[in-house]
Parts: C-alpha cells; sequence; structure tokens
C-alpha cells in the first residue's frame, strides 16, 4: 500500500526539458499521485547552444512551475548531459533509504545517476520504473546487439515496471525479456492544448509572418523544425526544394532552427536559388507561429527516437512527412491521413510525399481534423494515466 493516501514518486532525470514539464505537472495535478522531481544538472544558456540549438538561450515557458522539484549535488569533475560521467549525484542512495517514497522512475539509464538510483533501489527494494524512448533500430549491428542482450536482459527485466513511449519502445523492452505484464503505456507527448491554442492564436497574422520571412502571399509552405546538424539531415529538404519547383511551383520551405549546418544550407540554396527561408531559433512561445503557416511538417532524420516536433504540428493541425527511422512514425503517421513515411536520404521520394499531401485533393481543413484526432491519443492524460497503473500496480498489486 503507499506510504500516504497518495503515492509518493520521485521522478529522477538529467536536467530540465520543456517536453517533460507538463508531463511532471499534469501528474502532480492528479489526486492519486505525489511527484517532485529530482535534476542532476542544471543546463545553461551556453550549454543550449552546445546541445546543437547553435544559440545561447533559456526557454521561454516555465520549466519550475505546477510541481515539485529539487537540485541533486552533481560532484562530476566535468558536469554534462553527454557523457555517462556527467551526471554524478551519489546522494540519490540516501534519497531513496529515507526519503520515504514509494517508487521511484528513472528516464533511462545513460548516465550515472540512473545507475545510482537503480541500484539503490534494488539494495533497499523500492519499486522502480523507467520511461523511456529506446528502439532496436539504434542497434543496426547485430554484433552490437547480441553483446548487448544478456547484460540488457538481466537488467531491464529488474525493472518493477517500465513504460514504453510508443510502439518502437514496446518492442525494444520486449526483445530484451520484459514481460507484457510490466508495461504500462506513457506516451510521449507535448501540451496538445497549448501548441494548438498557440496556432490559433497566430492564425491571423499569417500575411504578417509571410511578409516577415519573405514568403510568397500564395505561396504552400513546407516546414522544418530542428537543429541544424547532420542527424537531422535538413539538407535533404533543401535539396528535395529543388525538386518541388517543378511539382509544386508555388512551394516554399522554411528552416526553423539554427546550428552548425546553416552556412553550408544558405550556400545550397543560393547556388540553386531556391525558395528557402531561414527562419532561425524559435522559442516554445513562438515556435507556432511556423506552425500556423504551414501545410506539411518535415522532419527527414537519419536517427530520432521519437520527433517531438510531430507532436507539436499535429496538435496544430498540420500532417508530416518522416522518414522511417523516426521513432514516432508507426505511432502518429496513418499514410493518408496524417502525413507520410519516406526512406532516408531520398530528396527525389521526400518532395513528391510533399507533392501527395500538397496537391492530392485533401484540404487543409480535413488534414487538420485527421491529425488532431490522432494526436489525442498520444496526450497527457493517456501518458499520467499509464504512470498511474504502473504506480498501482507496483506498489499495491492493482491494475
Amino acid at each position: 500500500m503507499p506510504s500516504s493516501s497518495r503515492y509518493r514518486l520521485a521522478i529522477v532525470t538529467t536536467h530540465p526539458v520543456q517536453y517533460y514539464v507538463p508531463w511532471y505537472r499534469a501528474l502532480a495535478a492528479h489526486p492519486e499521485i505525489e511527484v517532485e522531481v529530482f535534476y542532476c544538472y542544471r543546463q545553461s544558456q551556453e550549454g543550449q547552444a552546445q546541445a546543437g540549438f547553435g544559440v545561447n538561450f533559456e526557454w521561454d515557458v516555465p520549466l519550475f512551475e505546477g510541481y515539485k522539484w529539487h537540485f541533486l549535488e552533481n560532484v562530476a569533475k566535468n558536469p554534462n548531459v553527454f557523457g555517462f560521467s556527467g551526471c554524478d549525484t551519489p546522494e540519490i542512495a540516501t534519497l531513496v533509504r529515507e526519503g520515504r517514497f514509494d517508487a521511484f522512475l528513472v528516464q533511462g539509464w545513460y548516465v550515472k545517476s540512473f545507475w545510482q538510483t537503480m541500484r539503490a533501489c534494488w539494495k533497499y527494494r523500492v519499486p522502480l520504473l523507467v520511461r523511456g524512448d529506446s528502439q532496436l533500430a539504434n542497434d543496426r549491428s547485430w554484433l552490437k546487439r547480441m553483446a548487448k542482450y544478456g547484460f540488457y536482459r538481466w537488467f531491464l527485466r529488474r525493472f518493477s515496471a517500465v513504460l514504453p513511449v510508443g510502439q518502437r519502445s514496446r518492442e525494444y523492452y520486449a526483445y530484451y525479456g520484459v514481460s507484457p505484464e510490466k508495461m504500462f503505456f506513457a506516451p510521449h507527448t507535448v501540451d496538445n492544448e497549448f501548441f494548438s491554442n498557440r496556432a490559433a492564436h497566430f492564425g491571423g497574422q499569417g500575411e504578417a509572418l509571410r511578409r516577415r520571412w519573405g514568403i510568397p502571399l500564395q505561396a504552400r509552405v513546407i516546414v522544418f523544425v530542428g537543429k541544424l546538424i547532420p542527424i537531422k539531415r535538413p539538407q535533404d529538404l533543401v535539396k528535395a526544394a529543388l525538386h518541388l519547383k517543378t511539382l509544386v511551383p508555388e512551394s516554399h520551405v522554411v528552416l526553423v532552427g539554427d546550428g552548425p549546418l546553416r552556412p553550408e544550407l544558405e550556400a545550397l540554396v543560393q547556388h540553386h536559388d531556391l525558395p528557402v527561408t531561414f527562419a532561425g531559433f524559435l522559442n516554445q512561445s513562438e515556435i507556432s507561429q511556423a506552425y500556423s503557416i504551414a501545410e506539411v511538417l518535415v522532419l527527414c532524420s537519419e536517427s530520432e527516437t521519437w520527433g517531438l516536433v510531430v507532436n507539436e504540428a499535429m496538435a496544430c493541425g498540420v500532417p508530416t512527412v518522416v522518414t522511417e527511422t523516426v521513432g514516432c512514425a508507426p505511432d502518429l503517421i496513418v499514410p493518408g491521413k496524417t502525413g507520410a513515411v519516406v526512406p532516408v536520404g531520398n530528396p527525389e521520394q521526400l518532395a513528391k510525399a510533399i507533392q501527395d499531401i500538397l496537391a492530392g485533393g485533401k484540404g487543409r481543413e480535413e488534414w487538420a481534423f485527421e491529425t488532431r484526432q490522432q494526436i489525442q491519443k498520444y496526450s497527457l492524460a493517456v501518458a499520467v494515466e499509464g504512470t498511474v497503473q504502473a504506480l498501482r500496480h507496483v506498489v499495491s498489486g492493482q491494475n
């Protein structure tokens, strides 16, 4: 049974992430849960730039409101969130032993702090949950997968429950021997209502936004949102724009984001005289400006464990074209209804998929209805309910 009238859940995570905070806040508002989030690292503006965003900034949405939180002492020699040793918080053991929490939840196992939590929970027999988006596609080498197999089967099955965020993470846990009875669906989500409302707010400013970004008033707008880094492959969309000049002459690409590839991309656009705008980095309260004028979002990464910009766009009623390696593809993309899936590194097929959406006979309202219907299955309410079911299971043996 819970140690109090509500389940006391401690969440251990690396640093404040704008996408996770709404989930923490929604958990804290649930009548059955008392939640506290423990952060291992305090991210700086410079750290955001080093993470690939290309600019120094702080998120312009509240990251510390609506839930309890605490920064742990990080004793790492070089504190960061990029390497295993960058988060080292030994006080976790005391927190597990004396904190009187009913359960702990870690958001992966890729930093030392998570393993410190895991070892302490196993030692003191405190229920331990994990929520993560690992997928088998990341282990492309069979040799690598086989080397991991025995060890991963051992430690993953020691979790009291796992919270897969989608189909591919469920398949990952199953591959390494986690039983279906231990899995509770807690999907990756954004605050759908926030993005939908922001898009509606900017909806009446379409003409001004187009003028600001140098987009013709009658152009069909295709948007990319993400870091301009090699793994995101923004160059594929720029190259697709060359095909779209013939397929959909009125098309116009907007690249939202910044990063080290920007000079190379700008040179490519200039060389081919392509209808492409570089909008730069847009913060959370601003990003729906792009979605409000977009008819298609493109996420053409070569590796993406999920792709939460797809959630954002769909909440705003925008269909998406993703590459087959994007983790959310089997969950969010219903071909012909919410978007399309294409191979990685094929600008010609990418352009054809965009053409099918823009010239396929469906209007924006029909696309918007389908995308919003689908994204409601991946809402904060669904993620919270999965977490509550997992807590009931591990603490009191109830579903």
